[in-house]
C-alpha cells in the first residue's frame, strides 16, 4: 500500500516565533515576533504542516509545569485563528542533561522531529527546520530536513559559528519567503 506523506515546517519556538524572554510559559509572557503569525499563515496556505519543536528545560528545572506549557500552546493556536492558521502539533523536550540526564529529544538530537514524522506522516526530506540556534539547525540536519537559521533571538550570535552553506534569513517572514522560492514538492508517495 502506498502512503502519501506531507511536507512540514518545523519551528523552534522562543526566539523564532516569539520574543525569547527566558522560560516563557504563560500567555502573559508571550510576544509574537513581528510578522511571525503572517509567515505561519503563508506557509500553511502553501500546503506545509506547521510543527513546533522546542526545548523546554524550564520543566526539568521545576520553573513551570507540563500543564503550563500545554495551556500556552492552546492559547497560541487560539490566537492564530485571527490569521486563519494554526500549529498542527507542538512537540517539546522537558529534559535538560544537568537535571534529567541525556535524552534523544533535546535538540540538537532529532527525536522530536522523528516522532512528529512518524505520527503525522511527514516526509522529512521535503521538510524544513527554522530556528535561531545552532542546535535547531543541527536537529533539522540530523532528521534529514533542510535548515534555515533566523537572526532573531540568538540567531545573530549563532550565525558567526555556522557554516556558510546554511541559509540565514533576518526573521521568520524572510525564511518563509526563502522556502517558498525554493519550491519544494507538495507531497511525495512511497
Amino acid at each position: 500500500m502506498r502512503k502519501e506523506l506531507t511536507r512540514a515546517i518545523f519551528f523552534d519556538r522562543d526566539g523564532t516565533l516569539n520574543k525569547d524572554a527566558g522560560y516563557v510559559h504563560s500567555w502573559e509572557e508571550w510576544q509574537w515576533l513581528s510578522g511571525a503569525p503572517e509567515a505561519l499563515a503563508l506557509l500553511g496556505r502553501h500546503g506545509y504542516r506547521l510543527v513546533v519543536a522546542t526545548n523546554q528545560s524550564g520543566l526539568a528545572r521545576g520553573l513551570y509545569s507540563d500543564a503550563d506549557v500545554r495551556r500556552l500552546h492552546r492559547q497560541i493556536n487560539k490566537d492564530l485563528l485571527r490569521y486563519r492558521t494554526g500549529i498542527t502539533a507542538f512537540y517539546y523536550c522537558p529534559h535538560h542533561p544537568d537535571f534529567t540526564g541525556p535524552c534523544t529529544c533535546r535538540k540538537p538530537q532529532p527525536g522530536m522531529l522523528l516522532r512528529a514524522a512518524a505520527e503525522l506522516g511527514i516526509d522529512l526530506g521535503q521538510s524544513w527546520m527554522i530556528g535561531d540556534k545552532i542546535a535547531d539547525v543541527q536537529a533539522g540536519l540530523n532528521a534529514g530536513c533542510r535548515p534555515v537559521l533566523v537572526r532573531t533571538g540568538y540567531g545573530r550570535e549563532a550565525e558567526q559559528r555556522l557554516s556558510a552553506d546554511v541559509p540565514t534569513e533576518n526573521d521568520l517572514a524572510a525564511a518563509a519567503a526563502y522556502i517558498l522560492r525554493c519550491g519544494a514538492k507538495r507531497t511525495v508517495t512511497r
